[in-house]
């Protein structure tokens, strides 16, 4: 079975940093596209940023210059790393990708979330 963990989540204050690590486990075969999404109390689940399987990234305008993903393929797993970190970044972040289990077709995966709090 394929899964997504996600960890690196806790407590910051303002203006801090934090890493977020997503590990993809099972049998692969191929991981394509891969994002970070995130998800505040009452609000709906919105895409941070995404990293093709070229290494190719894309931001949302309120994380640029600011969040930077990067992957490590060989060890399946993607990072946020989040600087200047205000409190509207507080949200239950999640990762997602598309992966093709060996042999099987390609799916859509979630992780389970993690919590970022950015509060003094």
């Amino acid at each position: 079975q394929v899964q997504l963990v996600e960890s690196g989540g806790g407590l910051v204050q303002p203006g801090g940093s934090l890493r977020l690590s997503c590990a993809a486990s099972g049998s692969i075969f191929s991981i394509y596209d891969i994002s970070w999404y995130r998800q505040a109390p009452g609000k709906q689940r919105d895409m941070v940023a995404t990293i093709t399987s070229g290494s190719r990234t894309t931001y949302a305008d309120s994380v640029k210059g600011r969040f930077t993903i990067s992957r490590d393929n060989a060890k399946n797993t993607v990072y946020l790393q989040m600087n200047s970190l205000k409190p509207e970044d507080t949200a239950v972040y999640y990762c997602n990708a598309h992966i093709t289990p060996t042999g099987s077709s390609t799916k859509n995966y979630w992780g389970q979330g993690t919590q970022v709090t950015v509060s003094s």
